[in-house]
Formats: structure tokens, sequence, C-alpha cells
């Protein structure tokens, strides 16, 4: 249930389900999803499921995951990236595979720390973790070519508006018990909005925690 071949069916059915993009789905069987889930959740690691992670969190079923990845890509790779909520640390592994620099917050310490073994596991060098609150973006670090969030909120802060760059996309979930997929792009006139299909996430919350 582990193995490339299982990845390799997992991105058939990705194909099947309208997610065409190469880049993305390179990175889909590049990167093992099983290390990011329980281990004794690990048999459906490649079902299209979401699965929890603990702290109330859950890891994005696959499709979500590529077609997030596969709207902030728009066809081109961004060179830096800014993802609110790094969770599990999944997609923020998909990002780094198409990515130059990928810039990931989390609000929960422990997830963030175990999130940083994963990854030096896998060896990827271009992610820089940071424990923080998603919802102010990181300035310091600004702008980006691309930020997504990995949990609903009913509006974007301005504060994320402003990181993102010009030609900059932003994919997101919308609202709170209803929820729609969002895609903001960014202009020399302004901010534009796309409204996408319904879609089912946690919800973001403000602030840090650290147990």
């Amino acid at each position: 249930m582990t193995s490339q071949r299982t990845r390799a069916r997992m991105v058939e059915r990705l194909r099947m389900q309208g997610v065409t993009d190469e880049a993305v789905l390179a990175a889909m069987i590049a990167v093992p999803r099983h290390i990011f889930v329980e281990e004794v959740l690990s048999n459906r690691a490649y079902d299209d499921v979401a699965l929890p992670i603990n702290f109330e969190q859950t890891i994005s079923n696959p499709f979500t995951v590529a077609r997030m990845s596969q709207l902030l890509r728009a066809g081109s790779n961004p060179g830096k990236v800014l993802e609110i909520g790094t969770g599990s640390g999944y997609q923020t592994a998909i990002l780094a595979q198409f990515s130059r620099e990928v810039y990931s917050v989390e609000r929960i310490g422990p997830l963030l720390t175990r999130t940083r073994g994963r990854l030096g596991e896998l060896r990827i060098n271009n992610v820089r973790l940071r424990h923080a609150d998603g919802l102010l973006g990181l300035s310091q670090a600004a702008p980006f070519d691309g930020i997504i969030l990995t949990a609903a909120t009913p509006h974007i802060p301005p504060a994320l508006l402003e990181q993102l760059a010009i030609r900059g996309r932003m994919v997101f979930p919308r609202g709170t018990s209803e929820q729609v997929l969002c895609v903001i792009e960014r202009n020399l006139q302004g901010y534009t909005e796309t409204i996408l299909d319904e879609v089912k996430f946690v919800q973001m919350i403000p602030g840090i925690w650290q147990r």
C-alpha cells in the first residue's frame, strides 16, 4: 500500500478526476503520502479521503491537494510560495517539488516539529517553516508569487493581500459552514477573484499554540 505502484494508481485516478498539470502529477507521484499520515492509517494513505492528523486537524484528500496545486501553479512554476497552515506537511512537500522556495506557517507547535522531521527525512531543503499566526502572513519574506491557505476563512486579511506579488495568485477556501474554493489574482489594477466548486476544510484560527 506504500509502493511507487500505489502512488502511480493514485495519479491515474487524479487524471481521471481532471488534474492535467504534469508538474503537479509528477509531484504527487514523487512524494510518499503515507509518511504524512498516522501509522495506523497508512493503509488508507492513497485513498481519496481526508484523514485526521491530531489536534483536530486533517490531511486533505489527494484530489484537493492536486487541484489547489494546479490552480496555484497555473501552468508555470512559482518562485516563492507562502503556505498558511503547514499541518501534516504533505501539501508543503508537494509545493516544494515545483517551487523555488516555500515558506510555510503553522500555529500548532507540535505539528510543525513533526513536519520538520518528515521533510528532513525526505531531504526537502527548499522549505522554510515558521511557528506563527498564519493570518498575519510573513511580511519579512514577502512578496510571494503564490499564497495557498489550507484552512477556510470567511475573508482574506488585508495583510495577506498586500503580501501577494503583482501577477501572483492566491488559492484558498472561503466560508464557514458552507465553503467554496477561490482564486485571487493580483494585477497592476488590483485584485480579481474567481469562485470555483464547493469544498470542506477545517476553519482557520488566529494566534499560535504551543503545548
